[in-house]
This record gives C-alpha cells, structure tokens and sequence, in this order.
C-alpha cells in the first residue's frame, strides 16, 4: 500500500524520475545521517575532543547495516529518526569509541544538515534538466525565428508573431526562475551545528572552529547561527521549486492547447504507445504537458507547508519542522517528474509551420486589423480609423469578405483616405521582422540569465 502517487509502484514512474526518489530514499537519508556524524567527528577531533579513530569507524558503517526498516519502527517510538540512528551507530562502533558518538550535538542538527546533502545532490539533478530544457528551447527559438503563427490574448488570435518568438518567451520564462538557483543554494546549503537549544554550549570555547571544520569537511557554508528556527532558506527552497514548475506550466499551457486537434500547430514527441485512449485508438493526448501541469497543480499547495514551517517556536517547534520532512522531498519529486517532460518537450516538439500558416489565414485577415488601424491613422484621424476598422471586423465576421476588401469598399467612398497605404498593412513581414527581433533579444538574455548552468 502506498500513501503518495510519487512513491506508488503504479503511479510514480509518470509524476517523479528514479534519480530523485533515490537522491530521498530511506537508505540515502541514513548516508547522509553517517557523512553528517562523520563530518562532526572529524573537525572535533582536530580541536582534540573526540579520538581520531572515531570518524573512520563511522565510515566504515555501510547505510544497509542500521537497517532503515527497523529504524523507522523505532521512529514511530521516538518520534524522530535521529534517535533510533544514534542509538544503531552506537551499537555498531567500537564500545571505546562510543561514548564519543554525536558528542555536544543534537538530533536536529544532523537531520537538518542530511537534508541538505540530499537537497544538493537534488539540485544537481534540477540543474542538468535546466540546462537542457533551456538548450532545448533555445534552438527551437533560433529554427522557427521567422517562422510566422498566430499571437493569441484572451484565447482569441490577436495579431501575428513568430513561433521563435513563442520559444524564446518559454526558454526566457524558465532561464528567469533558474538564474535564482545560485543564491538560494548559498543560502540553503548550510550546516546546521547548533546543538540542544543552538549555542553549542557543549563545546565550550572552540563551538565555532568546531563548526567551520564540520561545514568545510562536507563542502556547505558554516552555521553562523542556529537556524533550527529560521526555516525561510527550507521555504524559500519549496518557493522556488513551485516557481520552477510554474515556468515549465506556462510551457505546458501553451503546448497542451496549441496540440488540440482544431489548432494543431505543434505536436508532442511521438513515442509508440504514449498518449493513446482505452476506448479511443486514435487519441495521441500531450502526457508531457499533462504530467506538468498536474505537477504544478500539487506543488502550490505543499509549498504552503513550509512557509507555515517559518511559525516556528522558540528553540525548537511542536509539529512545524517535522511537517517539512512530508512536504519538501515531495515537491523535488513533483519537480523531477515536471522536469524530465519538460525537457523531452523542449528537445522534441515538433513544430506545424503549414498549420500555422492555415491558422494566420483563419480570420480572414482580422489578425492585421491593429496594422490596418495604425495606417489609415495618419488620414483618417487614430479615433476614426480604429472606429472604421472595428466596423469592417463586424462585417468579415458576419461573411462579408476579407478585412481588406471590405476596408478598400468603406475607403472608396472617404476621399481624404486617397494614399492611405492599406495593402502594407497586411504584409507579413513587419511582425516576422518584430518576432524574430524579439527573440533575438530574449535569447541573448537567456544566454546570460543561464550561464551559470555551463560552467559547472
């Protein structure tokens, strides 16, 4: 029986990748738990407080050997799994070495900063995706720059733009919320050394070499303050993860409706099998998008969970800080699966250009009443044009023709509209020119937003 579709035999390989649940699997928690302890060991044996033999024999204690089922039956007593830890890597030690064990810490202190291994090796995961959906969306940007299709407000079609354009907006609305990872994981990949109540007290006079050595050994930032109450860089993590799958939703939206069979203008990567109905076997539905949006749809709620998390009492919460261990291995997981889609989208959309053509077509014109207005202003007045153009809209809705027929019949009978250049309102090029522009200017910034990404 499981309790979480990300965790589900059935349902999680769709919503969540095999390399994020294994980066938040039990065993890898109780790794993380031994680097941790470890880690401590070995800066307090340089300041002389524990033996050195104490951190090799922690490391020599395989994650498999403390048996994480059997952990957790004693969580359910303790209420927390470092104590039933501690216990089992003391049993396991040496009987010398173990009065020595977790020495001045407390159960916080190594949960939190386990955590943040996982947390790293997550975003690892998060910014090998980043950077493919953006190289993805990129070239795609780059193919179609001039390619021409419809621009849409309100679900209507509005004026024309290029599907380069369309691209480079995706890549730019992702490369926007990635260009934030670099700050956030300075802040989030800190140790967390406080002890009981956070002042170390236990350690005396050599608390904060003790805690550099412990953040330098694990390669995080030391803990210049307990932050076992300052949970905005854990809320600030989940944020940005919700932000992250909102970037990929604005893609998946677009992509979900421009895929229906009455716009047809781009297509999900085919694979043999995926997309089809049980009693439909011609459906071929956009699972990619599906699985993001759905993504998306969860993570917002279990964000808010760490930010209730920042409530948190005195030296130590009742409930809050334990409800983050529900919610943010979830939302990695709910973005891991958002990801991967994302990135076969990005790398194998297959763009219509004749279906967008058919499309600029549909309206018989209207698309260019905007243009149409913006010439006949300058002979007409800006007030009377526009009035005149939304008039012959009426009349190409109602069967009466082309906007541009029916506007050359209305300016026949106004003589001051003599050279009114109407024909180049409805020339393409000036809104191919202006799509490729722009997606030259957004690419150009998503190459600087998402540098970062390359020079891991």
């Amino acid at each position: 029986m499981t309790l979480s579709a990300l965790d589900s035999a059935l349902l999680g390989p769709l919503f969540a990748t095999d390399a994020m649940r294994a980066v938040f699997a039990d065993e890898a928690r109780v790794a993380a738990m031994l680097r941790a302890e470890a880690a401590l060991a070995r800066a307090q044996a340089e300041a002389g407080l524990v033996p050195a033999s104490l951190a090799p024999a922690i490391e020599g204690i395989a994650p498999k050997a403390l048996d994480p089922a059997a952990l957790g039956r004693r969580t359910a007593v303790s209420g927390v799994p470092v104590i039933p830890f501690v216990k089992a890597v003391q049993g396991a030690l040496p009987p010398e070495l173990e009065p020595a064990f977790h020495k001045a810490t407390t159960t916080q202190d190594i949960a939190d900063t386990a955590l943040v291994l996982q947390v790293r090796d997550a975003l690892d995961l998060v910014a090998g995706d980043l950077r493919a959906i953006i190289e993805g969306l990129s070239i795609q940007a780059r193919r179609h720059r001039e390619t021409p299709c419809v621009g849409r407000t309100y679900g209507q079609h509005a004026a024309p733009v290029t599907f380069g354009f369309k691209a480079a907006i995706w890549a730019l609305g992702v490369a926007e919320v990635a260009a934030l990872l670099p700050a956030l994981r300075d802040r989030v990949l800190t140790a967390s050394l406080g002890g009981p109540v956070g002042t170390l007290a236990g350690l005396g006079e050599q608390a904060e070499a003790v805690g550099d050595g412990f953040a330098e050994v694990l390669g995080l930032h030391p803990d210049l303050a307990p932050w076992h109450t300052r949970r905005a860089r854990i809320a600030e993590t989940g944020a940005w993860l919700a932000l992250l799958m909102g970037a990929l939703a604005k893609f998946a939206t677009d992509v979900a409706h421009l895929a229906t069979t009455e716009v047809g203008e781009v297509a999900e990567p085919y694979v043999p099998g995926r997309g089809g109905s049980s009693a439909m076997p011609h459906k071929r539905n956009p699972v990619s998008s599906t699985v993001i949006l759905s993504a998306f749809g969860a993570a917002k709620g279990v964000s808010l969970t760490l930010l209730d998390g920042m409530a948190a009492a005195h030296e130590r919460p009742a409930g809050a800080w334990h409800a983050e261990w529900h919610a943010l291995p979830t939302l990695f997981g709910l973005a891991s699966g958002a990801l991967r889609e994302a990135r076969s989208l990005a790398q194998g959309l297959v763009p219509e250009p004749q279906r967008m053509q058919r499309n600029l077509n549909l309206t018989q014109g209207l698309l260019f009443a905007d243009a149409a207005a913006s010439r006949l202003g300058p002979v007409l007045g800006a007030k009377a044009a526009h009035a005149l153009v939304e008039e012959a809209a009426g009349a190409v809705r109602d069967g009466k023709g082309s906007l541009q027929e029916v506007l050359q019949e209305a300016l026949r009978a106004r003589p001051e509209a003599a050279g009114a250049d109407l024909d180049a309102a409805f020339d393409l090029g000036p809104a191919i020119r202006a799509g490729a522009r722009t997606a030259d200017r957004a690419l150009a910034e998503v190459s600087r937003l998402a540098a970062f990404l390359h020079s891991a």
